[in-house]
């Protein structure tokens, strides 16, 4: 079976070239004829390039190889530093995972931590906040309890003040008045006469001897009136006002100048100061007392005038332990200068809810009580 020509890749020599025969013709045509010469030379070119054909391609191929094996190592080098450098990078990676994990688990411990103290300094503070609203609620209420105590004080003693001044003192609202002979013991507040002691505003009213001032004549002297409305539009204890001044030197220096200087100068100071007491004095004999010279051992010389009489009370001045016993004449005109602070002290304080002139008349009978006592008149005890 014919297959074909042979083709030039499977190394045959072309048909032409396999008898060359050289010629000559003296035809006419002889150059048509000597055409074959190029052809054959052709031919040999071709069988020449056949011959290297094989042996160029073998030679590519090896390049190829030679190439490829390059490329391949080459790759696999790279691809080697890249797996090295993916690998370094990868174990740095979980180093600092690592780390992040410590951190994140340290972090959590500490806000444990944080949150128990939280929680627990919460429920300390919340227990003293308890606790001092207990103690704050306690007070208040306490305080309630002093206030409500106070306020009902306050109006007693407006209602004491209403009811019964120094100028007409209600002897039933105030068993203190009365004799230490007839004084009885009083519900829940108990003394004996012999301790029994308040301060003089308390225990020193004007004793028995009650005016009616309705059934007397009386007129109002302009210029004691005008001097007495205007300390009355701003109460005060200054002596060096005109209406406290005239009264301190006509009636309070006048009956509490006593014989006994030194001691009248003190008790007046105690007066005017508000820190005088007087007590009734017990039977037995108290200590001895020693003023300006004078000894008085016993109850019977009184220690501001100096005469011998029965003394039936003493007085103390302030915080001093000592104490010294008067007559009832004594007692008669300090209790007088008493009343008389007592009564201004309640007006400077907004206690006696009157008008100016009756208020005007009270202090006149006060200082009339006053003169009365200087000049010797006193009540007579039962």
């Amino acid at each position: 079976m014919w297959s074909g020509p042979p083709q030039p890749d499977q190394g045959l020599p072309p048909p032409l070239a396999a008898v060359p025969v050289p010629w000559k013709s003296t035809d006419p045509c002889q150059g048509h004829r000597e055409s074959p010469g190029p052809l054959v030379e052709t031919s040999a070119g071709e069988e020449a390039q056949g011959q290297e054909g094989p042996a160029a391609t073998q030679l590519d191929v090896l390049r190829l190889r030679s190439s490829s094996m390059e490329i391949r190592e080459k790759g696999s080098e790279f691809l080697k530093e890249e797996l090295h450098r993916a690998q370094k990078e990868l174990k740095l990676k979980d180093e600092e995972c690592e780390r992040l994990s410590k951190v994140r688990e340290q972090l959590e411990q500490e806000l444990e931590e944080l949150t128990a103290s939280l929680f627990e300094e919460a429920h300390k503070m919340v227990r003293e906040a308890n606790m001092k609203q207990a103690a704050s609620e306690k007070q208040l209420k306490e305080a309630g309890g002093k206030i409500d105590m106070l306020q009902a004080e306050v109006t007693a003693l407006k209602t004491l003040v209403i009811t019964s001044t120094p100028a007409s003192p209600n002897r039933e609202l105030h068993p203190q008045l009365l004799s230490p002979t007839k004084a009885g013991p009083r519900k829940g507040h108990f003394r004996h006469k012999s301790t029994s002691s308040t301060l003089c505003p308390a225990v020193c009213p004007a004793v028995g001897h009650t005016l009616t001032p309705d059934r007397e004549g009386k007129e109002v002297d302009t210029i004691l009136f005008a001097e007495f409305q205007a300390w009355r539009e701003a109460p005060t204890l200054d002596k060096t006002c005109p209406f406290l001044e005239r009264v301190h030197r006509e009636d309070v220096g006048p009956c509490l100048d006593f014989t006994m200087q030194e001691l009248s100068t003190l008790v007046r100071a105690a007066v005017e100061d508000n820190t005088l007491t007087i007590e009734p004095v017990a039977s037995q004999t108290l200590p001895a007392v020693k003023v300006a010279e004078v000894e008085c051992s016993s109850t019977n010389t009184c220690a501001l005038s100096g005469l011998t009489r029965t003394c039936r009370h003493r007085i103390r001045l302030g915080d001093s332990e000592s104490h010294y016993y008067i007559s009832p004449s004594s007692r008669a005109r300090i209790t007088a200068v008493c009343n008389f602070f007592t009564y201004i002290r309640y007006i400077q304080q907004g206690l006696v809810r009157q008008d100016a002139e009756p208020m005007f008349w009270e202090i006149m009978r006060l200082r009339k009580e006053m003169s009365l006592a200087k000049l010797g008149f006193f009540p007579q005890e039962a």
